[in-house]
């Protein structure tokens, strides 16, 4: 069993920025993936960024050069910078780790934290 535990997400201006972090738990697993996704009423869940064990890194079209992914292996945690925030960043952001216990490929998710942009 994997816990995934996320902090970061409030009320943001415009322009502004926040950083999400989320941290890994758990006996005897290794991480492969974790990635950031959103969700906005009304809206499908997305995958806004990710980043593999060994750093290569993928965001979605609408969050590049705006949101940087990045890991502390150490930690066994991801933070996603958001910066020059706008309104329709708006959603609930969910961490994602794709992991292997023992053997057994997993995929976990975290509770969710909510991020509002707005003036």
């Amino acid at each position: 069993q994997v816990q995934l535990v996320e902090s970061g997400g409030g009320l943001v201006q415009p322009g502004g920025s926040l950083r999400l972090s989320c941290a890994a738990s758990g006996r005897s697993f290794s991480i492969n993936v974790m990635s950031w996704y959103r969700q906005a009423p009304g809206k499908e869940r997305e995958l806004v960024a990710g980043i593999t064990n060994g750093g290569s890194t993928t965001y979605a079209d609408s969050v590049k050069g705006r949101f940087i992914i990045s890991r502390e292996h150490a930690k066994n945690t991801v933070y996603l910078q958001m910066n020059s925030l706008r309104p329709e960043d708006t959603a609930v952001y969910y961490c994602n780790a794709d992991v292997t216990v023992w053997t057994t490929p997993l995929t976990y998710w975290g509770q969710g934290t909510q991020v509002t942009v707005s003036s």
